[in-house]
């Protein structure tokens, strides 16, 4: 059973299963809590961005709205601030790892063919769902919290 107390002192939570202080109660960060000790993502760092820079260097459109929020922006940092920067998807979440039949979740954040660009703000719309798409409401929806991000910018490079 998880057991997550929050703390009197700063509104964080800490989680007692794994000693660690979490943000916020995301039990899908607490790795020890789903059964994992690492962030499988980040257990080969060299093949990952191995296969990150070859994702790049392929120039293709995002996989999850295939293109519909404009073209990715390679060169900007991935974070909030960026929403049309890119990213790393994974088609089959990690998080689901057991259901699509890979051996561990390592073998999940590893497979190449699991894997395509995507927009910053189009992987957090897509969490861990499977065959997720973007429809036009939900575009409506994702360009003005891209001009909410653009207003914000202080760099002006939008």
């Amino acid at each position: 059973m998880l057991q997550i107390k929050k703390s009197s002192n700063n509104g964080s939570f800490f989680c007692f299963m794994c000693i660690y202080i979490l943000a916020t109660v995301n039990v899908a960060f607490c790795f020890e809590a789903i059964g994992m000790t690492t962030n499988p993502r980040y257990s080969n760092g060299t093949k990952r961005r191995k296969n990150r820079a070859r994702i790049k260097a392929m120039g293709l459109p995002c996989g999850i709205c295939g293109g519909k929020l404009g073209p990715i922006h390679y060169d900007e940092p991935s974070d909030y601030r960026h929403p049309l920067s890119f990213v790393v998807d994974e088609i089959k979440p990690v998080s689901r790892w057991k259901e699509f039949g890979y051996a561990s979740a390592r073998a999940c954040a590893e497979d190449f063919d699991n894997l395509q660009p995507a927009h910053y703000i189009c992987n957090q719309m897509k969490s861990n769902k499977i065959n997720y798409s973007i429809e036009s409401n939900k575009v409506d929806r994702m360009d003005k919290m891209i001009a909410m991000s653009k207003k914000s910018e202080i760099d002006g490079d939008w």
